[in-house]
Formats: structure tokens, C-alpha cells, sequence
């Protein structure tokens, strides 16, 4: 098999490609010429999706500066998204802050990653699910 031949077997057997392209049904909850965004079906919180691209790119690592703007609208993105799923962070009349949530990027085996496909996590809600991932 060349090279051709193992990326297209990846893209083919990629869940979030086939997501992104309706392939698999999700409960998405934004959706735009570049991104999609999802309910993760093993929340690790109350609130737990996924932003991606709909461009297939494995990693994190595997982005360059040609990424920037797409990273930077993930990232302006997920409070958003945020805010939507009733985790968004907010400053009360007092000064005090409220809600939140966090993002998270998982690399390559040892930082966790299980679909080669690049994705944030938007994770927020009600505790007690502090430090469980």
C-alpha cells in the first residue's frame, strides 16, 4: 500500500471525518464551513463537547502556522459554546466570577489522545467532576 493508499484508508476510517461528514450521527451544536462542534458520547461533565475541524488533521503537533486562524477560531469558539451549554464564565455584580469551564487538547499516546483526528474538549458544569481527566 503507498502512501496515498494509507492516508485515504485513515481518512476513510477516521469517526470524526465521517462525522463531520454526516456519515455518523451526533448531536452537534454548531456546525460552519470549517468547524463542527459535538456532545461527546463519554462526557467526562455535565458539559462535555468537541470542537473540530472538518479538515482532517491527526494532531495538534501536526499543525503549523497555516493553522493559526483555524486554532484561533476553535479557541474563540468554545466559550461561546460555552456560555450556550450553561458553563460559560461570568463576572456577577460584585466583582466575584461564576461558572467556567476548560479546554483541553489531547497529543499523542501519552497525552491521552484516542481519535487521530484534531479535537478540544470544552468541559464545564456542576461539580463533583474536578480531576477526573
Amino acid at each position: 500500500m503507498n502512501s496515498l493508499q494509507q492516508l485515504e484508508n485513515k481518512l476513510d476510517n477516521c469517526i470524526f471525518c465521517k462525522i463531520a461528514a454526516g456519515k455518523i450521527p451526533s448531536k452537534i451544536i454548531h456546525e460552519d464551513e470549517e468547524l463542527m462542534a459535538f456532545h461527546d458520547i463519554n462526557p467526562a461533565a455535565p458539559v462535555h463537547v468537541l470542537i473540530i475541524p472538518k479538515k482532517h488533521i491527526a494532531t495538534l503537533s501536526d499543525c503549523d502556522e497555516s493553522h493559526a486562524a483555524l486554532l484561533g477560531k476553535m479557541m474563540v469558539l468554545a466559550p461561546k459554546l460555552a456560555q450556550q451549554q450553561g458553563c460559560g464564565y461570568t463576572i456577577n455584580d460584585n466583582g466575584s466570577g461564576t461558572g467556567g469551564f476548560k479546554t483541553l487538547f489531547n497529543t499523542g499516546p501519552d497525552g491521552g489522545q484516542e481519535v487521530y483526528h484534531l479535537h478540544m474538549h470544552v468541559i464545564g458544569g456542576p461539580h463533583p467532576w474536578r480531576g477526573q481527566r
